[in-house]
């Protein structure tokens, strides 16, 4: 059985009185373990450089939502209080002295650190006057070919207006001197259809022992390209000088939807209109003139708290391009998911669904593959008994067999076929927007959401005429309907036939699709209907358990916890002597380990391979446990303001194995995971004298290769 941990000693904040910790200041402590993740030696080198390249997406991501959004709250004159009573002015100031360290340190970490290694190892990332007269001559002929056309140097003067700089571009900030002897602005774009780093030819390494050969890859900065032929794009005047520098505008941006007649079509102008967004961060090359600095900042409007002064790189997130290379002694292993017994050997030949009618069916992605989702829509699009498919969508990606399934069941079987596409899932807005119309044109019912109200819910559902009568097949799950990245999220689902789950799930979709006013349901916990109420109530059962003097105990895995009654009714939990332990991958607004506060509560952080995007919420319930997956992180708006679906599990053997195999993993690992204290800071974990080293990541994939449920 799942056992308390000690309480880890972790630094303490002397004097700390408050009861929660700052979102934001929690979401970069996050940022930081992620960063700490690319420092890591025990990594390979391209897992550490695409650490840093997450790292850089992830504080552009940082800079254009939260801090966008906080600063216009500032302009508006807002004076809501975060959970820790901080106005935004307040909570800007903090942000921004941690947002500046990890920028430095994750610069100075690719300078000093990884940069070199990687030209140890025959990858060269060079800087243009690195280059030898042969890579020159060769980058030269390049740039001729296939930057120079596509470049369009754009002047500041009386006679044109400063030009719009976009989100999250790259440009050169050039002085050029005319003849006349006037100095004038000029900004150059970095064209951002091309490699960020221009590959220059491979060349031999020289024999191995083993007898392969190895080649050294070369590249060089796109920019310093661009900036070393200036003269070619600005003839006859006097180039002084030229730097690089970035915007973040604020992406923040609210759909009206009271006044939107057309939710799709305001969902397009919304994706448009980002690119011109209020600048929240102007990213400044160290080496950038005065005059320079001054003319952006102006025409900016930005404001000199938003400019940051940063030796370059701009833009980590362009490192990832390196993780192409195909180097596979720098890179993790290669994963081999393996497939549910259920689906293998008879069960396979049987068919997925006669496999379902069998038992449930538990997914682990990426340690299992998520062929079994695609095939399971594969076969009801084709199963002549299938009568009707309904599906929520979120985040499907480019390419999606989902959606080619969907497709190919109303185009060429003639299903019907409801889906639910949110238009506001963030940064996949676009994506989204072109499934919905492929998917109208089609004859799908597309459905748009609630009124409101994001759906985040993951749920598939298959209705099949059967010799019995109708039944209702199911996927539930974490994680997004997305091939790709279910290769690197992890994430839990099940295939299930049980009744009950599927007369709720069809409840649920007549919510979702109709004026159907169903508040409560047999099975699922659904938000914002009642799903904030049973899960309050469940840990007021472990309360009761505790104050009868009989073991309590609750462990939930989820993405952040930020929601102020939630944390509340968990101090009120360790109030009473319950043990909770809370596996929080990002933000934590709830304080561990004080005393006479939540002594009883720890909280733990696994950053590794795979991103930790599960929710699993266990319940000790006196021996009698209770297992709740889904969608639904433990914030304010999962809980109020989304469609969410936690579902129970029945089978006792995935209770079983979700307890043992997967929480009890976690909370032994000793190498990825990090303790928070009180204060908010984060420890990594060591083992203990005589302790067996344990990365929870690489221990369930070698549970699964071992085992099949």
């Amino acid at each position: 059985m799942l056992q308390p941990l000690e309480n880890p000693e972790v630094p303490r904040e002397s004097g700390e009185t408050g009861r929660f910790i700052n979102r934001e200041l929690s979401l970069l402590a996050f940022q930081k373990r992620v960063l700490d993740e690319a420092r890591d030696p025990r990594l390979p080198l391209l897992e550490r450089v695409k650490f840093l390249a997450i790292l850089g997406a992830n504080l552009d991501e940082f800079a254009m939502v939260r801090m966008g959004g906080l600063i216009m709250q500032k302009r508006e004159g807002v004076v809501d209080l975060s959970l820790d009573g901080l106005l935004p002015a307040a909570q800007l100031a903090l942000i921004r002295r941690d947002l500046v360290r990890l920028m430095l340190d994750g610069v100075g970490l690719w300078r000093q650190e990884l940069k070199p290694a990687l030209a140890t190892a025959g990858i060269h990332v060079l800087d243009y006057g690195e280059l030898t007269d042969k890579q020159r001559k060769q980058v030269d002929e390049q740039f001729l070919e296939s930057i120079f056309p596509v470049l369009t140097p754009q002047a500041f003067d009386p006679g044109h207006p400063f030009p719009h700089i976009s989100n999250l571009s790259l440009n050169l900030a050039v002085m050029v001197r005319l003849p006349s002897g006037e100095e004038r602005f000029a900004r150059v774009k970095v064209p951002s259809a091309l490699p960020r780093l221009l590959p220059i030819k491979r060349s031999s390494g020289g024999e191995r022992k083993d007898g392969t050969v190895p080649y050294h890859h070369w590249f060089v900065w796109l920019e310093q390209v661009v900036e070393s032929h200036l003269d070619r794009l600005f003839p006859g005047v006097e180039v002084l000088h030229a730097t690089p520098f970035r915007v973040t505008r604020n992406a923040d941006l609210e759909i009206q939807e009271l006044e939107a007649s057309d939710l799709l079509e305001t969902m397009a102008e919304n994706v448009r209109e980002r690119r011109f967004g209020a600048v929240v961060r102007l990213e400044l090359d160290a080496h950038m003139p005065d005059p320079s600095r001054g003319v952006l900042a102006e025409n900016l409007s930005a404001h000199p708290n938003d400019v940051y002064t940063v030796p370059g790189p701009l833009g980590l997130g362009g490192l990832m391009q390196l993780l192409d290379i195909d180097r596979y002694d720098l890179k993790d292993a290669p994963l081999t998911p393996a497939l549910p017994g259920a689906l293998t050997g008879d069960g396979a030949e049987a068919g997925i669904f006669a496999a379902i009618r069998q038992g449930d069916i538990l997914l682990h992605h990426p340690y299992m593959a998520f062929d079994p989702v695609i095939d399971f829509l594969k076969a009801a699009a084709r199963d002549p008994d299938v009568l009707a498919i309904k599906q929520t969508l979120y985040r499907v990606g480019r390419n999606s067999p989902v959606v080619k399934h969907l497709l190919e069941a109303r185009r060429e079987h003639r299903k019907q076929v409801t889906v639910l596409v949110e238009l506001k899932a963030r940064f996949d807005e676009e994506s989204n927007i072109g499934w919905a119309r492929m998917l109208e044109r089609e004859g799908v019912h597309v459905i748009y959401g609630m009124l409101g109200l994001k759906t985040h819910a993951k749920v598939l559902l298959v209705i099949r005429r059967e010799a019995g009568g109708l039944r209702r097949y199911l996927h539930l799950g974490t994680g997004n309907y997305n091939h790709v990245t279910a290769r690197v999220y992890e994430d839990l689902g099940v295939l299930t036939c049980d009744e009950q789950l599927g007369n709720d799930a069809t409840d649920l979709f007549n919510i979702l699709t109709g004026y159907s006013q169903q508040a409560d349901f047999r099975q699922l916990l659904v938000a914002p209907l009642n799903l904030r109420r049973e899960l309050t109530a469940r840990i007021d059962r472990e309360i009761g358990h505790a104050r009868a003097g009989r073991p309590a105990r609750l462990v939930f895995k989820a993405n952040a916890l930020v929601d102020r009654g939630l944390v509340e009714k968990l101090y009120e939990a360790s109030a009473a002597g319950v043990a909770v332990d809370l596996l929080l991958r990002g933000i934590c607004s709830l304080r561990p380990g004080v005393p006479g506060l939540s002594e009883n509560i720890r909280v733990r952080s696994v950053v590794g391979r795979f991103l930790e995007h599960s929710r699993l919420y266990w319940f000790g319930n006196d021996g009698q446990e209770e297992v709740l997956l889904g969608s639904a992180d433990l914030m304010t708006r999962n809980l109020d303001r989304r469609i969410e679906v936690l579902f129970p599990v029945h089978s006792p053997a995935i209770r079983s194995h979700l307890r043992e195999t997967v929480l009890e993993t976690y909370l032994r690992d000793n190498l990825k995971a990090r303790l928070m204290g009180p204060d908010g800071a984060y420890v990594r974990a060591v083992p203990a004298e005589g302790e067996e080293p344990l990365d929870a990541q690489d221990r369930l994939l070698a549970a699964y290769r071992r085992q099949s449920l």
